[in-house]
């Protein structure tokens, strides 16, 4: 437990009125920052396909201004946003069959950034066919754009994850057109992930259950607070939380993986007496990410899964939690049924870690900030950090949710050994053996 700002008298907030700075270190991601160098050493969404048609997209990521669209040629260029000639915003360009065009001087830059036209120069100006503007490389996959900002030399192949092809999946986009915007920085965001132990409070007893079945009904297991445990994978982190529900044991496994990735499995069904099976497990439901736009905002793009062999939706009706992970509703609302975007919102633009408390409900978070820390000075060392990917094969998913049919044990201290020694079991499944 932190105790850099342990008040042990009352009515004393006035000892505390004075706010240490933030943790730079981990949470700030402009150009040459630590945690800024670390995550543009990987993939990330920057848009989704749609967003793309006959006008330039103005975006900013990782504290960089830029402009975003897919030329004539159907290529996508993701360029600075300030034209190189005399800073006009290419926001305002012309989209042509190759690249785009300044509005103001006419000058064209091709997706690469190569400078191809400058209409107002004299030919052999010493501009044209050897300046080249800010350019990022993109690829497009299942509805979403990545983006690669690290220095080139360094580019990994595009990362991809084995739940993509797990038999019968479909991929969708989880965000609406646009992606997920919150008002605050990505690791406030990304502690939410290994920190399965707010979901009994926030997501069920505090708001009621904001988490439905296929069928529209209460998962009761959010409920009740589970036993929850924490390993490292390849990587990043597989988060347990095993609960007691009636003659059921339910082992909720989910996976942080670096560094601002979320891999989700499907919530069981509820009830399960009419199956005559006593073990079951669920795919993957949910990949995604979490974006600095900047320091104080970041953006949600994601994929959900549908399965061949379900034609049920993962969710069949708007419940409080499909909203209650975004903005704009009534405050009143938010307050009375707050959910994950009040909870990470309003602990300010960037959380102050000297003045948390944290406890032992917060191993997961502690060893996932010990891991962003741990990449950040892989790459100072100038070494890949953790899931990089450079083999170029897909990243393999540890999570996986796994129900028992399973009588309580005599004792409560019995039912809580059991109750262990599943989640263990479920995370052997994916990791291999563990160590005593």
């Amino acid at each position: 437990m932190s105790r850099r700002r342990f008040l042990a008298e009352p009515y004393g907030a006035y000892r505390q009125a004075v706010l240490p700075p933030p943790d730079d270190y981990l949470t700030r991601v402009g150009p040459g920052t630590p945690a800024g160098e670390y995550l543009r050493r990987f993939w990330h969404p920057v848009a989704q396909s749609a967003m793309l048609k006959d006008l330039p997209v103005a975006i900013r990521i990782l504290g960089e201004d830029l402009v975003i669209f897919r030329d004539r040629s159907a290529r996508i260029g993701l360029l600075h946003r300030h034209c190189a000639h005399r800073g006009t915003s290419l926001e305002f360009g012309k989209i042509e069959e190759r690249g785009i065009r300044c509005c103001y001087h006419g000058w064209q830059f091709d997706v690469d950034g190569a400078l191809i036209d400058t209409p107002a120069e004299p030919e052999g100006n010493p501009y044209k066919g050897k300046l080249y503007h800010g350019a990022y490389p993109t690829v497009e996959d299942s509805g979403l754009i990545f983006a690669y900002f690290g220095p080139p030399e360094k580019k990994p192949p595009f990362r991809r994850f084995a739940s993509y092809e797990a038999p019968g999946a479909r991929l969708g986009l989880a965000e609406h057109i646009g992606g997920n915007v919150k008002p605050c920085n990505w690791l406030q965001i990304m502690d939410n992930v290994a920190d399965p132990v707010h979901e009994a409070y926030l997501h069920a007893q505090i708001s009621g259950p904001q988490f439905l079945n296929d069928d529209g009904e209460p998962l009761v297991a959010l409920g009740i607070s589970g036993k929850d445990d924490y390993w490292e994978s390849p990587n990043g982190i597989l988060c347990n939380e095993a609960r007691r529900v009636g003659g059921f044991v339910w082992v909720r496994s989910l996976e942080y993986m670096c560094p601002n990735v979320i891999q989700l499995c499907k919530a069981p069904h509820f009830p399960l007496e009419e199956s005559n099976s006593d073990e079951w497990e669920t795919p993957t439901v949910l990949t995604r990410w979490r974006v600095p736009i900047d320091d104080e905002h970041t953006i949600e793009f994601g994929y959900i899964y549908a399965y061949a062999s379900d034609t049920r939706p993962y969710f069949n009706k708007v419940w409080p939690a499909d909203l209650s992970n975004a903005g704009g509703r009534p405050y009143e609302t938010m307050q009375r049924d707050p959910g994950d975007y009040e909870a990470q919102v309003s602990q300010g633009p960037i959380t102050r870690h000297a003045t948390e408390h944290l406890a032992t409900s917060d191993r997961g978070l502690a060893l996932m900030r010990r891991m962003v820390r741990e990449g950040i000075e892989a790459v100072a060392r100038g070494e890949d950090p953790r899931a990089l990917a450079r083999d170029g094969q897909p990243l393999k998913v540890a999570a996986r949710e796994t129900v028992w049919r399973i009588p309580e044990g005599p004792t409560p201290q019995d039912d809580e050994a059991l109750l262990r020694k599943l989640s263990r079991t479920v995370a052997e499944r994916s990791l291999g053996k563990l160590p005593a």
